[in-house]
């Protein structure tokens, strides 16, 4: 059983985390949730209440996803996925986080119903970001110019997308779910396909500055 006075507050948002997640099911994520977590958990609930003072719903739907993140860094190092393709890498570390959160389909629920809130909406694209972030990086991603940018954008709305189909799948193995993920990313690749092509032959093209500077001194 994990000791829960040596774990720091942001240890201890992560461990309880996913038993918030359970309680959220039936009691929503509230204060309710929270103390029947601690209970679960075997953590004094004082205790638990330090971690997440107010019983916050962001907070704790914020933890819970934080969870999720380091459990698939866990499962899926980049040295893991090196031997896939990178489209692979993509859809694995997707797949990983819907079968984590597939046994609690009605917290997900609730919890992108509080993150659609208005005043939420700045936080929870921020975490949509936090997570194709570490997907990204995971997945050995290494842009640092505008590529960095618009990949994890992207990502992150392709994510968002597949969250909202697959908590109103009711197919079998969520086929609809993992059909719409894989069109997605095929969309995706087609882009970035077409994108390096273009700036492929763009560096091609003759330099207007250079041509226009030779017309002025022309070389000797």
């Amino acid at each position: 059983m994990t000791d829960f006075a040596d774990l720091t507050l942001d240890e201890l948002r992560l461990a309880l985390a996913p038993d918030i997640a359970a309680s959220a099911i039936f009691d929503g994520w509230g204060k309710a949730a929270l103390v029947a977590a601690a209970e679960m958990a075997g953590c004094d609930v004082d205790v638990a209440r330090l971690a997440f003072p107010g019983a916050k719903a962001m907070d704790m739907i914020d933890a819970w996803i934080a969870s999720i993140d380091q459990a698939m860094a866990a499962e899926w190092p980049a040295e893991r996925l090196a031997s896939l393709k990178v489209r692979e890498r993509i859809r694995t570390l997707v797949a990983f986080r819907l079968e984590t959160m597939a046994p609690l389909e009605e917290a997900l629920r609730r919890a992108l119903a509080v993150m659609a809130q208005p005043h939420n909406a700045a936080r929870a694209a921020r975490l949509g970001w936090r997570s194709a972030d570490i997907m990204w990086r995971l997945a050995g991603d290494t842009a640092t110019d505008y590529n960095h940018y618009t990949k994890r954008a992207i990502l992150a709305g392709i994510y968002a997308a597949t969250l909202a189909v697959f908590v109103n799948d009711e197919s079998e193995g969520k086929d609809e779910t993992y059909a719409f993920l894989d069109r997605r990313i095929e969309g995706v690749m087609r882009f970035e396909k077409a994108k390096a092509q273009f700036l492929g032959r763009e560096r091609e093209l003759p330099s207007l500055t250079r041509f226009l500077g030779r017309l002025r001194y022309p070389a000797r």
